[in-house]
């Protein structure tokens, strides 16, 4: 859900990105790129399950295969970690994927230093448009 939401608002910072400069081929960089986060954070899941297995004692052999909806077995507040694990799983994949969008954005697309202004620049601007697209004028 969390991954969703942030998934969402990283398609329109980049689009809101790239129509302020005024890029050409806008829709098929959000897409790449929309589609680049799912992937990275899918990756980041995948890491996330093999992390709390290992941490919870489960023999991670030839012959163990768990996917990636059985989730019944996964406590990790009561695993060695506990709420940090938990709280590393839950964030750590939206993050990375937001981190490499960022990268993308900043290097190959609007050809900027590799700063943490460029990088996380016009977020504020996209929460601010995203506010002030909710009101309503007064007529």
């Amino acid at each position: 859900m969390i991954g969703g939401i942030v998934m969402v608002l990283t398609a329109i910072w980049v689009y809101q990105s790239l129509m302020k400069a005024k890029k050409s081929n806008v829709l098929m960089w959000v897409a790449a790129l929309s589609i680049l986060f799912f992937v990275i954070e899918f990756v980041s899941q995948i890491f996330c399950i093999e992390i709390i297995d290992a941490l919870g004692g489960k023999d991670i052999g030839d012959t163990y295969d768990r996917d990636l909806a059985s989730v019944s077995d996964r406590r990790t507040q009561e695993n060695p970690g506990g709420f940090f694990v938990n709280s590393l799983c839950e964030l750590f994949p939206s993050i990375a994927g937001v981190l490499v969008v960022a990268l993308i954005r900043t290097q190959f697309i609007l050809k900027e230093a590799l700063t943490p202004a460029n990088l996380f620049g016009g977020i504020k601007e996209m929460f601010e448009s995203i506010k002030n697209s909710f009101k309503t004028s007064g007529n």
